[in-house]
């Protein structure tokens, strides 16, 4: 099954369960996936999925540190609630250790040694990481890597 067909399935049992939080937050992901598809005149696969689902995320992380910010306390727990049912379209996160052991392959399979490699180190971790881990914590882990 793919992403695309499970939201759709969701967004139809939210529909019939009458979870209007649920159903907002998925017809938001549905317009933005046909937004991007629209633009970009394609069909999306599973990764462009998950990358739109990556970006409503950190859209919505951006959005509770402003309504933090302006002590809008109703609106951060709306903004966390959309996020923790975005989250749930994301694989498993990777744990600190097989994040090492990826990190480590990749930096062993482009034979990188300085930092001058990072960019050639992340692009190959980018495709194996997608949506399960935080791309700026894994470019610290690898220019750690390669300065020390």
């Amino acid at each position: 099954m793919t992403l695309k067909s499970r939201i759709e399935d969701d967004m139809k049992a939210a529909l019939r369960a009458k979870d209007r939080t649920r159903l907002e937050s998925i017809r938001m992901l549905r317009a933005a996936i046909q937004r991007r598809e629209v633009d970009e005149r394609t069909e999306l696969d599973d990764p462009g999925v998950l990358a739109v689902i990556q970006k409503l995320i950190k859209q919505s992380q951006d959005a509770v540190a402003q309504f933090e910010a302006g002590n809008r306390q109703d609106l951060v727990d709306k903004e966390q609630l959309n996020i923790d049912i975005l989250k749930t379209y994301l694989p498993a996160p990777l744990s600190v250790s097989e994040l090492e052991t990826l990190v480590q392959e990749a930096i062993a399979e482009t034979g990188a040694s300085s930092i001058r490699d990072m960019g050639q180190v992340m692009g190959i971790l980018k495709a194996k990481l997608q949506g399960r881990a935080d791309m700026a914590s894994v470019s610290q882990k690898v220019k750690s890597l390669l300065q020390g």
